[in-house]
């Protein structure tokens, strides 16, 4: 695994290149974890591997796998474009509480959070894309015995993490052997694929994989194995139109 040594200042992003990665929504990207270079950042024990990451628009937007090693501590701070958190192991801490493997935490815009770990954690997390509008907060369990998963035809299993007027996001559980018809989304559509692999028009999709499809584009996947998937739809069609967006700071 490949390190990149420098500090991303949290206001300025000064910083070498690259500092735009898949920036343009207009077009599909994809990235495979293992591949991806670790980015050390301003805070220590604490690694980035960036999906995409823009900072030329008004406000900045990431996404990207975090490496938070046991005893490392954020500085405090803000994002005003809001942060989306799936923690993928250990736990996760911050002011509000801890959270273990599973959990979902959605950040609304303006807040602001310091964070750390007791235990080595790993984190799914986008920054600078909830909609201006959304201040939604959501700390949910996805992994307790409670959780409302919904039956769907073909043996696909979905729960919805959140729901508005400008994205869905869920987790979807697809079987082994399973093909979904082509599917255009409006809205664009972008998968994490937490276990399992599936194809599609665009390629072979593994643990680790991430995929986004532009708004308007369709979707054909076939599921090899049981697989499970991070799934965010419609958010990319504000994105792509040039919605007017506020400032952020931290991305």
């Amino acid at each position: 695994m490949k390190i990149v040594k420098f500090k991303e200042k949290n206001a300025n992003y000064d910083c070498p290149p690259p500092c735009t990665i898949n920036a343009d929504l207009r077009y599909p990207a994809s990235a495979h974890t293992p591949k991806l270079c670790r980015v050390l950042t301003g805070d220590m024990g604490i690694e980035r591997q960036y999906f995409e990451r823009s900072l030329t628009e008004s406000r900045k937007r990431a996404s990207f796998i975090e490496h938070i090693t046991a005893g490392a501590k954020s500085e405090p701070h803000s994002h005003a474009g809001g942060e989306e958190i799936l923690v993928l192991s250990g736990t996760f801490s911050d002011e509000s509480g801890d959270y273990p493997e599973g959990w979902y935490i959605r950040t609304p815009p303006t807040s602001s959070h310091t964070h750390f770990a007791q235990t080595d954690c790993t984190l799914l997390i986008k920054q600078g894309q909830f909609a201006r509008f959304d201040r939604k907060s959501v700390r949910l369990d996805t992994s307790c015995a409670n959780a409302n998963w919904e039956v769907g035809p073909h043996g696909i299993k979905t729960l919805r993490l959140h729901k508005s007027l400008y994205e869905h996001v869920a987790l979807a559980s697809w079987p082994a052997g399973l093909k979904i018809d082509p599917t255009r989304f409006v809205g664009g559509l972008e998968i994490y694929v937490l276990s399992g692999r599936f194809v599609d028009e665009f390629g072979d999709h593994k643990a680790g994989d991430w995929l986004r499809i532009p708004a308007g584009h369709e979707h054909q996947p076939r599921a090899i194995e049981d697989s499970k998937l991070y799934i965010k739809t419609g958010h990319l069609l504000a994105n792509t139109a040039g919605q007017t967006q506020v400032p952020s700071g931290r991305a």
